[in-house]
């Protein structure tokens, strides 16, 4: 990704860092947990969500985090189930907003403006409507992933029986490091491991939603 299109990539970033923190941060609340509005978590505004280092990653290796919603679960009446669903929340608010650039892309090759002219008005939003599509994905897929700290391995801590408590304890202690090894890995070899598994997923949802 050249600078023009990591440019054009920004706006998808910020929108799709930010409702999926939001999405976490709303459904917490709906659950009974105020402490992300106390926060000033329960907001669309992105540089409420934004973490500094993060966001500094995604320009220098093209990947980053934003800061993640803090969840009380003293507050959550079902907190095995209810985590669960605040945990999915974000990933399913990455979906939905790649559905929307899908069905967007759709519009455009119909009415026979995806292929503008190079740096027109049109050309610009059909590209920043791709990104969107693909950041999206991405960003949900990736998340879904059962390591520690995404949101997969609480969505799986909520589906699997309570007896599992203490393997799964110890596997969020090392999932961190190991999340990072393989990032890492992918940086400095080139080959990217996470891609290689969320890849496959990115490519059937985005057939899926917008027929690319």
């Amino acid at each position: 990704m050249d600078f023009y299109q990591l440019l054009l990539a920004v706006p998808a970033i910020l929108i799709a860092l930010t409702f999926h923190e939001f999405a976490h941060a709303y459904v917490a609340y709906r659950f009974g947990d105020p402490t992300a509005k106390y926060m000033g978590r329960l907001t669309l505004n992105p540089l409420a969500h934004l973490d500094p280092m993060g966001t500094i990653m995604i320009f220098l290796i093209h990947f980053g985090w934003a800061k993640p919603v803090p969840v009380d679960p003293r507050y959550l009446g079902n907190p095995k189930r209810d985590l669960m669903w605040i945990s999915a929340a974000g990933p399913l608010m990455n979906l939905a907003l790649a559905l929307l650039s899908g069905i967007l892309i759709r519009v455009f090759l119909v009415a026979g403006l995806a292929h503008g002219q190079a740096g027109g008005t049109v050309s610009i939003l059909f590209q920043m409507l791709y990104f969107s599509l693909y950041i999206n994905l991405a960003l949900a897929f990736f998340n879904l992933l059962p390591i520690p700290p995404l949101d997969g391995s609480k969505i799986l801590a909520g589906l699997l029986p309570s007896r599992y408590a203490s393997t799964l304890y110890m596997i969020e202690t090392k999932g961190p490091m190991i999340l990072f090894g393989i990032i890492m890995f992918g940086w400095i070899t080139g080959f990217h491991v996470l891609g290689v598994v969320i890849g496959p997923f990115i490519s059937a949802f985005s057939q899926l939603f917008a027929g690319i």
